[in-house]
């Protein structure tokens, strides 16, 4: 009954909010002027003059995703503003330069932005994760922006997107669609930080048509994924002892620092029932398993959560095990959340209407950037559901995934990795940390909201590719 509620009663409350986002994607342009009180043909000239990737040192850094390269893409327009994020975080984008100055250089932001990542493809024919399909030639197809999937650095070879290290894996724009594809998802960005400096605002108040309905979120620990049983409570209790109001246990091997091996899901078991204990009840806890379970395991691991008041059990068996998801979110009390392994909207209405997920959970690089992840949201709300951002990754990436939840009126959780410096860069100053309430402050610095630190930049940056 629950999942009936849920999925029918339409959230009215945030109709007007969900509104003004759907129009600001619509019109980017006239709703960041409106934001300001100026029309659209007072903004500055957007025009996309330059592309280029500072290419900096990151060895001293801890890598939270292992395709990060240090590669941090900047787009200027004739008036001189300048957008920036960050590469790598979900996988490698090779080329990026090649593919942006046909894409972008001479086009102007206001003809970009709407259309950029606004189709998002469908299933491909073989279902989930299916074949991609490919142009002939054997170049995968296009993406509605020129210069990509009709040409490339080597002609009549595979786009990036079909090399060796991503068949099999889902990352493959399906169906003539764009996502993933994280070319146009970094563009996306930069131009939406492009935006907000145009008119001085910060990015989640002009996706909220200047009405936001709240300026901080509640922080949550997402452990990393520790070698033994044993590392958990300590952590957590380093958690909470920094002003954290939530943990997250990312289980490793689920083994015993020494003694004979167990089975990998019973020792995650007794490290949920360790955590609880050493927290006490009122401690709100979650479990992420990164699809690690086999339905049984998912079930019995899900069972005990729940008689233990976890607040969510996140992507318990494999995303393509959707039959698995469905009897999982009819069987357990706490919500199931899904979504970092989706990459079509088509499918993330799929597992909506079957009922195989009760939060949808999104990475904003896999689905088309600001533009796509609001959509996501969006369409999450309309059914009556929660949308949890994924934040795993370096400054801009974590600010990019908490525009989203500002903006979208149906996110309430911030994910912060711990330990919190792990998200640290040295060419910006701010760093992500909660406050003595456990919250984290809206950025009011305009488009992302965190400045490059430009003489910390220069002492990083190896080189500028142009």
């Amino acid at each position: 009954m629950k999942r009936d509620l849920s999925r029918r009663n339409f959230l009215g409350t945030s109709t007007g909010f969900a509104a003004a986002g759907i129009a600001a994607l619509a019109n980017p342009i006239a709703a960041a002027a409106q934001t300001v009180g100026v029309k659209s043909g007072d903004m500055p000239n957007l025009t996309i003059k330059e592309v280029k990737v500072y290419v900096t040192d990151i060895g001293k850094v801890h890598k939270l995703n292992s395709p990060e390269t240090g590669e941090l893409v900047s787009i200027v327009t004739e008036s001189g503003i300048e957008g920036n994020y960050t590469l790598g975080d979900r996988n490698s984008t090779p080329g990026w330069l090649e593919w942006a100055k046909p894409a972008l250089v001479g086009r102007n932001i206001m003809d970009l932005l709407p259309t950029l990542t606004s189709t998002s493809g469908m299933k491909g024919p073989g279902g989930f994760d299916g074949p991609t399909p490919r142009r002939p030639g054997g170049v995968a197809g296009g993406n509605g922006v020129p210069g990509f999937g009709r040409a490339s650095a080597n002609p009549g070879s595979h786009s990036a997107f079909e090399g060796p290290q991503l068949q099999g894996t889902g990352l493959a724009t399906r169906g003539g669609g764009t996502w993933p594809n994280y070319y146009t998802a970094a563009a996306d960005v930069c131009m939406w930080d492009i935006l907000g400096k145009a008119v001085n605002q910060p990015i989640y108040k002009i996706l909220t048509g200047g009405m936001p309905t709240k300026d901080r979120l509640m922080a949550y620990a997402s452990s990393q994924h520790l070698p033994a049983i044993e590392d958990y409570v300590p952590d957590v209790l380093k958690a909470k002892q920094q002003g954290f109001k939530a943990y997250k246990i990312h289980p490793g091997n689920g083994q015993h620092a020494t003694g004979p091996a167990i089975p990998t899901y019973i020792g995650h078991m007794e490290e949920i029932r360790a955590v609880r204990a050493a927290v006490g009840d009122e401690y709100v806890l979650m479990h992420d398993p990164v699809q690690r379970y086999n339905r049984f395991e998912a079930m019995t691991v899900g069972r005990l959560l729940d008689e233990l008041d976890y607040a969510w059990f996140e992507d318990p068996v494999h995303t393509s095990d959707q039959e698995g998801l469905i009897e999982l979110c009819a069987a357990l009390s706490l919500p199931i959340h899904v979504g970092e392994f989706i990459y079509s909207i088509a499918d993330f209405a799929e597992y909506i209407k079957r009922d195989a997920l009760d939060v949808v959970r999104l990475i904003a690089d896999n689905v088309g950037g600001i533009s796509g992840g609001m959509r996501v949201g969006l369409l999450a709300d309309a059914h009556g559901l929660e949308c949890t951002p994924h934040n795993w990754g370096n400054v801009p990436d974590m600010a990019l995934h908490f525009h989203l939840e500002l903006a979208l009126p149906n996110s309430w959780w911030f994910e912060m990795p711990f330990p919190p410096e792990y998200a640290d860069r040295p060419e910006y100053s701010y760093q992500f940390r909660p406050d003595k309430d456990g919250y984290v402050s809206a950025p009011t610095e305009p488009g992302l909201g965190y400045p490059i630190d430009r003489a910390a930049l220069d002492k990083v940056t190896l080189r500028i590719d142009r």
